[in-house]
């Protein structure tokens, strides 16, 4: 069995903490283990989204944008 450690949470976010549990006697370690699950990604980007995300980001600096209006009639989800 792995040592228990006490650590300081501000009382809105034990507040958060409580809205998250799946049932009420479900433990803080418990939902925090499960939020940490969700944020870490094994797999890293690879090089090639790496690449697509910084020519994304330099379409939006340039202003290379399209209106949503015109991307809606081009698809015909209107």
């Amino acid at each position: 069995m792995q040592a228990a450690s006490s650590i300081y949470i501000r009382e809105d976010l034990k507040t958060q903490l409580n809205t998250l549990k799946r049932h009420p006697k479900e433990s803080y370690n418990d939902v925090i283990e499960r939020l940490v699950n969700l944020a870490v990604d094994d797999e890293p980007l690879s090089a090639d989204a790496i690449r697509g995300l910084e020519e994304g980001l330099h379409d939006i600096k340039a202003g290379n944008l399209i209106p949503e209006e015109e991307i809606r009639k081009k698809y015909g989800a209107e």
